[in-house]
């Protein structure tokens, strides 16, 4: 029997794992694609070949990779677009000869499914399983899912809410994100930029505290952070799962120094909110009785 022809992507899908687990869980597609570029050592004949849209064919590729990656669910989708490891992916290694049986399952899964719409000539349609919810439920998971939500970062071990803090950065357009690590990190947890047009970026550095509830950042800490960031940025952000006090947000905004924006429990939820990570919307209704006074009369 004549070996089968292997789909080119499939060698990308090993290397893309690995380059976001370098680059602390999560990246953009450019983020992602450029370090593959680094660690694989790929040669600009191979980068400037086009496929007939125009597109790189190494971009394509990868691409495709990632598509397997997330139907496999070693890769996760986020709202903006950020790829990112899942809990499984963190922890798999492939191989080519991996990611060609991935590939031949999820060939294999969609040949049958079209094959069973040819059979039946009917179109598939997902169920939707609605659940009743009382709405005394509804209300009070509103109330309490910020709660959860902070008691949940709160738990996380300090080198994991890095990690999520960098997710999160990526979801409010900061680039180049990187972690510093380890314990000589000099008060600095990671750095980046912030693109505000073609023309115009700041460096950034940012420092993340993961605090139990009630627990405040002193303005000693900032001014330690600000220390830290002598030369070496334009801007800096301070992220907690805490809270400032008065003379910390002081300190942030002093005339003349560098400034420091505040990231605390309130406005960390807020961006969460936005990015929607981790969280799953709920719609309710409430009924308005101005409206159905009309066939009351």
């Amino acid at each position: 029997m004549a070996k089968q022809k292997r789909s080119e992507f499939v060698k990308w899908m090993g290397p893309i794992l690995d380059a976001l687990r370098g680059l602390g869980g999560s990246g953009t597609p450019k983020e992602v694609t450029e370090k593959i570029i680094v660690e694989q050592k790929i040669s600009e004949k191979v980068l400037s070949e086009k496929i007939s849209s125009g597109m790189s064919r190494f971009q394509n590729q990868v691409y495709w990779g990632r598509q397997y990656l997330v139907w496999e669910n070693l890769l996760e989708s986020t709202k903006k677009g950020i790829w990112k490891l899942s809990e499984q992916g963190y922890t798999t290694q492939l191989t080519e000869d991996d990611s060609h049986k991935i590939f031949l399952k999820w060939v294999g899964f969609y040949a049958a499914r079209r094959k069973q719409k040819e059979t039946t000539n009917n179109k598939q349609t997902d169920l939707v399983v609605i659940e009743e919810i009382d709405i005394d439920e509804t209300t009070s998971a509103k109330a309490g899912y910020k709660q959860e939500l902070l008691e949940t970062l709160r738990n996380m071990k300090p080198q994991n809410f890095e990690k999520f803090s960098l997710l999160l950065l990526r979801e409010n357009d900061f680039e180049e994100l990187k972690l510093t690590g380890g314990s000589k990190d000099d008060g600095i947890d990671g750095f980046g930029v912030l693109r505000v047009n073609p023309v115009v970026s700041f460096r950034v550095l940012f420092q993340c505290k993961r605090y139990a509830e009630g627990h405040k950042v002193e303005r000693s800490q900032i001014a330690d952070f600000r220390n830290a960031m002598l030369g070496r940025a334009e801007k800096g952000i301070f992220i907690t799962t805490g809270f400032f006090t008065k003379d910390a947000q002081f300190e942030a905004t002093r005339d003349g120094a560098t400034a420091i924006e505040l990231v605390d429990a309130d406005k960390l939820v807020a961006m969460i909110e936005k990015a929607e990570l981790g969280l799953r919307p709920i719609t309710t209704y409430e009924v308005d009785r101005n409206f159905f006074k009309q066939y009351f009369d």
